[in-house]
């Protein structure tokens, strides 16, 4: 197929779907099959200060709008969403290759903070204290920012673009999205049910690009908060250059993520929920499972673990049945097919290998089945770097408290999970476990959005995290505002030139 004849994805400024003007494009492609779905422009310096233009003069107006009228615009928008999750599911699988189930959830658990955002006045509300002094009261409001701006990645192209727009929309800021150049399209098609929702123009828009656009957004003197989801290395480098323009920045990084099996857990539950949490979405979640720690007798548990996991069916997401899709690049594939062999060059036992799967009807997809190394230790590059794959690493401890401090040990904080039956010992790791996010018989704690994400240490910069009340706090400024009301006959105070209220 000629370039001419495969769809662009278009800019999306002040309402309307532009074509890019740039001489830059990455072509958007499946996955599973290698067909080029479509070509994504970086967009040009000046078409990104257009977006960031007619936010910020979208911004005088919508900042007005009552609370109620954008809470009904977020109503439509759910029930818009609802109405095309199918739609919207087989655009994210094509391009991204997640199963059509798994694309599903993703929409779903983005819906959730969609829903949250309609209830919005519920949380955007400030504070009184009556007759502070005589005559006196304080209070605070909790007013938006301005234009604010997005930097999502490519494993969650729908969740994660309704974590961030919905919820700074809602609270009376504009938006500029910067998706990620490998799976736009879904986004795109997200923006276009928002508009159809009601959201004005210029209150979202969207651009696309790489290193060069995130430079861009960091650096805009008319952007005042960005908010980051993605690897280690990008977010910190967004934080600093960001932070050192004057923004607030909020940056949920890479993981490491840990469970540790107690002999007294439910075996079969345990297992079934490591294999799913391991090798579901192939592996490519900040949040999924890429290591276990076998503690005392439940490292007998391996074998059963591995035949679980050999039993995943790896295919195309649209295939009925696929447990694990592909990878989203041959880079990706490249990377991670390296990663395991050097596991096996520094010591750790290859139980389960998963390269060079056969995928038939898919001989060039991006595909690595459920593999498992074990006797994995600190210092191994499978343990010491994020693989986001389908790559599980074994580890075994002789005791909670061992097991605790491999975990603690890590630089990373965003989630950790423990199986056990014990309530004293699940509510020692809880209390001991220097994590952001925890899970008790829950191997993947990502809370729903009444709660707010809440990965922490390397995972994590900025003190505020996505989506719920803490969200609310970044994308608000408080104002507190001291007043005293005279009587038209109030006989006048004497000068005061103390700074006590009386």
């Amino acid at each position: 197929m000629s370039n001419n004849n495969i769809p662009t994805v278009k800019l999306l400024i002040n309402g309307e779907f532009v074509e890019s003007k740039t001489d830059q494009w990455r072509d958007v492609v499946n996955p599973a099959t290698q067909e080029v779905l479509a070509r994504v422009p970086f967009a040009t310096q000046d078409e990104i200060n257009a977006a960031v233009a007619n936010a910020k003069e979208a911004f005088k107006t919508w900042r007005k709008t009552p609370i109620g009228a954008r809470a009904r615009i977020f109503l439509k928008y759910q029930q818009l969403i609802r109405e095309n999750m199918k739609e919207l599911a087989a655009i994210l699988t094509a391009e991204q290759g997640k199963t059509l189930a798994d694309a599903e959830g993703d929409v779903f658990r983005g819906l959730e903070v969609v829903e949250h955002a309609s209830a919005v006045g519920n949380l955007q509300l400030g504070e009184l204290a009556n007759n502070v002094a005589g005559g006196v009261d304080t209070y605070t409001l909790l007013q938006p920012l301005g234009v604010c701006a997005g930097i999502t990645p490519f494993n969650f192209p729908a969740m994660i673009p309704l974590w961030m727009f919905p919820m700074a929309i809602a609270t009376g800021n504009t938006f500029v999205l910067k998706p990620s150049e490998q799976d736009p399209m879904v986004t795109m098609r997200l923006a276009e049910l928002a508009l159809e929702a009601g959201i004005p123009p210029g209150v979202l828009n969207v651009i696309h690009g790489g290193v060069d656009a995130v430079n861009a957004v960091c650096d805009h003197p008319d952007i005042k908060a960005v908010s980051f989801v993605g690897s280690t290395h990008v977010g910190t480098h967004v934080y600093n250059r960001a932070s050192q323009a004057g923004k607030r920045v909020q940056c949920m990084m890479g993981a490491k993520n840990h469970a540790i099996v107690m002999p007294d857990a439910n075996k079969e539950q345990t297992l079934n929920n490591l294999v799913g949490a391991a090798f579901g979405a192939a592996g490519q979640r900040c949040m999924a499972l890429p290591v276990i720690i076998l503690v005392g007798e439940s490292r007998n548990w391996l074998p059963e673990l591995a035949r679980k996991a050999q039993t995943l069916k790896v295919s195309a997401g649209v295939e009925p049945g696929t447990d694990v899709g592909p990878v989203i690049s041959r880079s990706a594939l490249d990377r991670i097919n390296g990663l395991i062999q050097k596991g096996i060059d520094e010591g750790a036992e290859l139980v389960l290998d998963g390269r060079n799967p056969d995928v038939p009807g898919y001989a060039d997809g991006n595909f690595v089945g459920p593999t498992i190394l074990a006797g994995v230790k600190p210092g191994m590059s499978v343990y010491d770097t994020e693989i986001f794959g389908p790559v599980l690493c074994v580890m075994e401890a002789d005791s909670l408290d061992e097991a605790i401090e491999i975990i603690n040990a890590n630089p990373n904080g965003n989630g950790t999970a423990i199986f056990t039956r014990s309530g004293g010992i699940a509510r020692r790791f809880q209390e001991d476990i220097d994590v952001g996010q925890v899970g008790i018989n829950v191997p993947i704690p990502v809370p729903v959005p009444l709660f707010s994400f809440s990965g922490s240490r390397g995972s994590k910069l900025g003190d505020l995290g996505p989506y719920g009340k803490q969200v609310i706090l970044f994308y608000t400024q408080t104002k507190t505002i001291t007043a005293r009301w005279f009587d038209d006959d109030e006989q006048a105070a004497a000068v005061n030139t103390t700074i006590t209220l009386k």
